[in-house]
């Protein structure tokens, strides 16, 4: 059904001016998701919509690793639009808690590419268990680049974001990931005591052998198990400097006295 002018205004009404918390709260969504709701368009023009694993590269796109024996593969290559639904829930009514849908263009990755080799390893931290298909032939990569998103922050709270709300400066990107592999490592067996500090007196969780798998400009990634969490840095980074600063920094916070 159209809308009417006065429907249409009337929606323009309900979104809120985009602000930084906005935009922090859609970060987080979009670099905390393990999974997610791909709705692609089927051949007979019929919106079509699966479960499917998620990571993000180091700007924050979006990436899904699929086979081509499922339908929606084809979708994506007959047409590459496509919409994600993040939406982690928690207690009670699930409509109160935060949700985006991500409006995006699908693009597969080759494997042989520079670009396969980081988002297989970006993809592989966030979903180790995916190493037991993810060489398969028939699986491939593919990225969802960003157009737009609908930003729910419970009741109320509705927004409207574009790429650069939620994407991490390219070139900022570019520089950490160049880093980020050897970083991780010195990381996970140098400093395991202050990434176990960042999980428990940072982000309140529980003890335990937490360890780092990804970093990008806006925060790090947390893994104990199948639980993951998200780290937002206080500012953005743009180079490897300013990241070793931060960690440091953050690391302090994190054993200071509650």
């Amino acid at each position: 059904m159209t809308q009417t002018p006065i429907q249409a205004e009337e929606r323009k009404d309900l979104i809120r001016p985009t602000d930084d918390q906005a935009r922090a709260l859609g970060r987080q969504l979009l670099r905390s998701a393990r999974s997610g709701s791909l709705a692609t368009l089927g051949r007979d023009g019929h919106p079509s919509a699966s479960l499917v694993s998620l990571a993000t590269d180091g700007d924050g796109t979006p990436l899904i690793l699929i086979s081509a024996l499922s339908s929606h593969t084809g979708n994506l290559e007959a047409d590459p639009r496509c919409s994600l639904l993040l939406a982690p829930g928690g207690k009670g009514d699930p409509l109160a808690h935060a949700r985006i849908t991500l409006k995006l263009h699908a693009r597969k990755i080759e494997r042989a590419s520079e670009a396969g080799a980081r988002i297989r390893r970006r993809f592989l931290a966030r979903q180790p268990k995916a190493a037991l298909y993810a060489d398969f032939g028939d699986f491939s990569f593919f990225a969802l680049a960003l157009d737009s998103a609908s930003l729910n922050g419970g009741f109320g709270r509705a927004y409207e974001l574009g790429a650069g709300d939620l994407l991490s400066d390219a070139h900022a990107a570019e520089a950490i990931a160049a880093m980020e592999e050897e970083a991780i490592a010195h990381m996970n067996a140098d400093h395991a005591d202050a990434i176990r500090a960042y999980a428990t007196g940072l982000l309140g969780a529980a003890d335990g052998d937490w360890r780092l798998t990804g970093l990008d400009p806006e925060g790090a990634d947390l893994v104990r198990g199948d639980t993951v969490l998200r780290l937002a840095f206080p500012a953005a980074v743009s180079d490897a400097g300013a990241m070793r600063k931060i960690l440091v920094d953050l690391a302090i916070k994190a054993r200071q006295p509650a």
